[in-house]
């Protein structure tokens, strides 16, 4: 695990030694253990490492046999013996045991065709010194980062935005015009950021640059196919076997390695399988003073039951408030997901332990896990069984008339799926969203972000089409976002068994009512856990990750906070002041605005970090 960032000369002379050091410096976090760099006359690349496999020698960025092939990595190849093997078989020389040097020689061996070859998490870059070309890649679910910036006839590219702050020829300027969605959805959707000329890579995607000129393809596409013919019993047996195996996977490891546990199923599941091959393997769980939002109890209750020992630590609203600033320095983009807030507090008491931990993020997305995908099977059935113009006809009239029961299910049921899909409007609307704004940036309607992979799966189940776009977004901008920032602020490794390929392979094959049925979500999945765990964990209702900001936003000191941001100048430059401190005054007042309030006050704490203070 580790950090890198890099750029290309393009003419630029100053002095590329130590402009590429104060960018991987900038992105120590990430890497705390070592650094090394890589000049020659066309580009510059920097690392920083986290030591994890290979201790003594597993030093970036690192050459193949000749030299002439450079390769900085960030993540972790969880069958890099097996490819190691091919490659020795093949004639490979290998001066290290990692699993970067598997990448550098099997990317020699097999050119682009290694992205096929691979599983684990990751982003690099290979710098081909005699094609004078650089290529990368991001994993194909994007739980690595990777960030690249093209302004100017400049080209950089790192783990982190903010490695870009270092070199002189950075223009930095805020996007201001993707305020809309980054307020509607809670970040940008797509491969924008709110920096100009700054982009992210997709999951699934890879790039070469080559004489100022860059491509960008996907090399992966996520695809279902679903079989109807094994029974649920035999889907349970197949995650059992499954998840066992990719959880031996990603234990690899040279240093000692932990996981996170809050009450649900999915962490329980986590430490349950590691519990198996590690004896007395260590759990972290974070909880609040306030009992009522604290999943504490739960998860303590659980390390009890099967016999692993749990470290928590609780967050107190000084403390949330506190953090809330630096936590939009790492972040790199606005993001207002309360969550991560506490997940920040709980990777900074594991690291105190271990270097890796293992976590449940993806097995909503995978296994229909959402509440959202149940009210999916209902609009699916009702598609079926009422044509499309009566349903349009009949959301028409009801959206018309007074409130009833049943109103809300008629208007959102004369939609399309992708109309409904309720994250394009996760915070604002696009109704609403131009009364909070000094500007009126003629947005494109939030929905029109998702259309186009709703259009990629229209044939297929709504649940279905909607956990395939929470994968492409939802997963991708927020939950893995914050997952790998959170963990890698605190030099921490965070490793997902469930994102794994062949996790992915067996849950695109689930037919949607056993991943939803009934009221019960991840239907398979608790099935397969139920076997493992207690029945209490396994079928408990899904919490998300609760704080107490709806409470602590109503009392005086929390409110000023909140306020002076609102009155700042910053806050009138881009804001509808009357308009926000309503808001705010509302909630203390009694009404629900948490999350409009948060997302706002979130982007004036980002752009203090970035624009004012740095």
């Amino acid at each position: 695990m580790c950090g890198f960032a890099g750029f290309f000369r393009n003419g630029w002379n100053g002095d590329r030694e130590a402009v590429i050091r104060d960018m991987a410096d900038r992105i120590r976090h990430r890497g705390p253990d070592q650094d090394d760099y890589y000049v020659d006359d066309t580009i510059a690349m920097g690392f920083r490492r986290l030591s994890i496999i290979d201790l003594e020698g597993g030093s970036q960025p690192i050459r193949n046999e000749d030299g002439t092939k450079v390769l900085t990595f960030n993540g972790e190849i969880y069958n890099f013996r097996e490819l190691r093997v091919e490659l020795l078989d093949a004639g490979h020389v290998f001066k290290t045991g990692t699993d970067s040097e598997v990448l550098l020689h099997g990317y020699e061996q097999w050119g682009e065709d290694l992205l096929q070859r691979l599983r684990g998490m990751f982003a690099f870059v290979i710098w081909d010194s005699r094609e004078q070309k650089l290529f990368g890649a991001r994993d194909i679910f994007g739980i690595k980062p990777f960030y690249y910036y093209q302004h100017n006839g400049d080209f950089f590219y790192g783990s982190e935005i903010k490695s870009f702050l270092a070199h002189p020829n950075f223009v930095k300027e805020l996007n201001e015009e993707r305020l809309p969605e980054y307020l509607c959805y809670e970040y940008v959707p797509d491969e924008e950021t709110m920096f100009r000329h700054v982009y992210k890579l997709l999951g699934g995607h890879c790039f070469t640059y080559q004489n100022g000129k860059l491509s960008i393809r996907p090399y992966n596409e996520i695809q279902y196919h679903i079989d109807e013919k094994p029974t649920l019993e035999e889907w349970e047996k197949r995650i059992t076997d499954t998840f066992a195996e990719s959880v031996r996977a990603h234990k690899i490891a040279d240093v000692e390695v932990g996981c996170f546990l809050s009450s649900g199923v999915d962490s329980s599941y986590v430490v349950k399988e590691v519990s198996k091959t590690a004896d007395g393997v260590k759990t972290f769980s974070v909880g609040y003073a306030e009992e009522k939002y604290s999943e504490l109890p739960y998860a303590q209750d659980f390390s009890k039951a099967v016999g692993v020992p749990n470290i928590s630590n609780k967050v107190s609203a000084d403390d949330f408030f506190g953090a809330a600033s630096i936590i939009q320095y790492y972040l790199d983009e606005p993001m207002p997901n309360p969550s991560e807030i506490p997940l920040y507090f709980l990777a900074q008491n594991a690291a105190k332990y271990v270097k890796v931990v293992l976590s449940g993020e993806g097995a909503d997305e995978l296994f229909g896990g959402y509440p959202m995908y149940l009210a999916g099977m209902h609009f699916d059935h009702y598609a079926h069984r009422v044509p499309r113009a009566l349903r349009r006809a009949a959301g028409a009239a009801a959206s018309k008339l007074p409130a009833f029961k049943g109103k809300n299910f008629l208007v959102r049921g004369g939609m399309e799926p992708y109309q409904r899909y309720m994250r394009s409007n996760y915070v604002f609307t696009r109704t609403n969203v131009n009364r909070y704004l000094k500007k009126d940036y003629h947005p494109k309607d939030p929905v029109d972000y998702v259309k186009p992979y709703f259009d990629k799966v229209r044939d297929l189940d709504e649940p279905t089409q909607l956990q395939y776009v929470d994968i492409h977004v939802w997963m991708l901008y927020d939950i893995l976002q914050k997952a790998d920032r959170m963990s890698m602020a605190n030099s921490l490794e965070l490793r997902v068994p469930f994102l794994d390929k062949r996790m992915l392979a067996l849950a695109t094959q689930i037919p949607s009512r056993y991943r939803v049925h009934g009221d019960v979500t991840k239907v398979a999945l608790r099935g397969a856990a139920i076997k493992q765990i207690p029945e209490r964990t396994a079928n408990k209702k899904k919490l998300g990750f609760p704080v107490p900001l709806n409470d602590w936003l109503r009392q005086d000191k929390y409110y000023a906070m909140v306020k002076e941001a609102f009155e700042s100048d910053v806050a009138a430059t881009y804001f509808n002041q009357e308009a926000i401190l309503r808001l705010l005054d509302g909630h203390k007042a009694g009404e629900n605005h948490m999350q409009p309030i948060w997302s706002i006050y979130s982007f004036l704490l980002w752009y203090d970090e970035f624009f004012v203070k740095r």
